[in-house]
């Protein structure tokens, strides 16, 4: 995007009846008053008409109410360069703009993308982009406030794509994947708000509507609030939304799980004699004695091969979910890599879900699309019922490890739910306590829990899920 606007230059004192220096866009009263007396330089007159158009942009996103100095500027402005007034009405979408002028629909693709040349001189064309940066940003971010009908989401989202489009990606391909981009997770917050400010049911009774909405953890967290009310072609296209995301967020974290290198190699088994095994430089090295001079050449008579098998012992994995509303993040990525990690060879993963009771979930680990439909999010905490569905499943405490995910927020419970966790401990079971496993890292966890782990050797994990991928791997690998 072009530099950022400057702050507004200094006024000379106001002349009586002339208006106030507080008065927005009062400096521009001045300019225009004075260019009969001193025409500017064609460069420094195009550099105000862009600097115009960003302050009319800032105002209109900050501020409720138009500047009608800064909108009649830049109305002046835009139709100097041929462009349509639509461009400075919020009201109408990208997509509606571009339907009625085709040939802008070019201009808007790549408007923003890195790596464009900056003009060392600011011309007609750097206004004319000024102009069209404004519309995607206006239309984008200034999302005002009250109720959203389905409509307005779905013109956003057409803006959101053409925003994506000027940045050089796919339409959704940021929103899809917040944690590859920093803009992803901005755009994505900002769907999610207007979910939340939205009749979903009136979206989710509406198949083409429903198509359109981006899968997220803010719109997960929605339809498995509302999942109780949802019936006919709501519910199915609520179900269908939350397996999109299930499988999204599942390959990423099984791309995780599988280049997660951990575990020792085990030398008691002979390596596989296949290609991909061979160990070049050892072979090269050990077949130095068989060369020949005379034939320039390495007569090898024994192939050496790496040791690829890693020492794998049956182990147990529990998994404890807090469905309180402030963990649906963490819930959501650890019942899907709890699923990829019940697929691997000789690990046994058991599944429980709690707030003032315990559900025993392990039927549907493998599908976490299933177990996710039988969650409640919301309601209070009683760590200790799921501390004693969970301690029967401890069979060999030593290939046993259990990991919590909570906020830790017991309350009077807290001291029963901590005389648990430190039997368990002691007992010889790997204790992992979860705080946070998501893309942001941002989680409250109780200071006295996080403490008390820390005391015991088991502090919380919160950040990426990458560090709870590499704290399970190389236990169960």
């Amino acid at each position: 995007m072009s530099e950022a606007p400057t702050e507004p230059p200094a006024e000379s004192p106001a002349e009586p009846g002339a208006h106030s220096a507080a008065e927005p866009g009062a400096h521009l009263a001045a300019d225009t008053a004075t260019e009969s007396v001193a025409e500017p330089p064609a460069s420094s007159a195009d550099a105000n008409r862009r600097q115009l158009l960003y302050w009319r942009l800032l105002s209109r996103v900050f501020e409720a109410d138009e500047q009608p100095v800064l909108e009649n500027g830049s109305m002046a402005v835009v139709g100097d360069l041929g462009l349509p007034a639509a461009l400075l009405d919020p009201s109408v979408s990208v997509d509606n703009v571009v339907q009625r002028f085709p040939d802008l629909a070019a201009e808007f693709d790549g408007l923003m993308a890195p790596g464009l040349p900056e003009s060392e001189e600011i011309g007609a064309d750097e206004v004319r982009r000024a102009a069209l940066v404004s519309k995607l940003l206006l239309n984008v971010f200034a999302t005002g406030s009250g109720a959203v009908s389905a409509g307005d989401l779905a013109r956003w989202q057409q803006d959101a794509g053409w925003f994506e489009r000027a940045l050089g990606h796919e339409p959704g391909s940021l929103r899809g994947h917040p944690a590859g981009h920093e803009l992803g997770g901005v755009l994505g917050g900002l769907e999610g708000d207007l979910v939340n400010r939205m009749r979903l049911r009136e979206v989710l009774a509406d198949p083409a509507l429903a198509r359109q909405l981006t899968p997220s953890m803010s719109l997960i967290e929605q339809l498995l609030r509302d999942k109780a009310n949802l019936s006919g072609i709501a519910l199915a296209n609520a179900k269908a939304l939350i397996r999109r995301f299930v499988d999204e967020v599942a390959q990423v974290l099984r791309t995780q799980v599988e280049q997660t290198s951990v575990g020792k190699i085990d030398r008691s088994v002979p390596p596989k004699r296949v290609f991909r095994n061979l160990d070049l430089d050892r072979t090269i090295w050990k077949n130095l004695t068989n060369w020949s001079p005379e034939d320039q050449r390495l007569y090898v008579d024994r192939l050496f091969y790496r040791h690829t098998a890693r020492k794998n012992t049956p182990s147990r994995l529990i998994v404890v979910v807090d469905q309180s509303g402030s963990m649906v993040d963490s819930m959501v990525n650890c019942t899907i890599l709890a699923s990829i990690f019940a697929g691997l060879p000789k690990v046994d993963v058991h599944l429980i879900a709690y707030d003032t009771r315990a559900i025993d979930l392990t039927p549907w680990v493998s599908d976490p699309f299933e177990v996710l439909l039988r969650t409640n999010l919301g309601g209070g905490n009683d760590g200790p019922v799921a501390m004693a569905m969970a301690r029967p499943k401890i069979a060999e405490p030593r290939n046993t490890v259990m990991v919590w995910i909570s906020d830790f927020y017991e309350f009077d419970r807290s001291q029963p739910l901590l005389d648990g966790i430190q039997a368990v401990h002691r007992s010889g079971v790997r204790f992992i306590p979860v705080g946070s496993v998501n893309s942001s890292g941002q989680q409250s966890v109780n200071p006295w829990f996080r403490q008390k782990f820390k005391d015991l050797g088991t502090p919380v994990i919160s950040g990426h899920i990458r560090k709870l991928v590499f704290e399970l791997k190389s236990f169960l690998t």
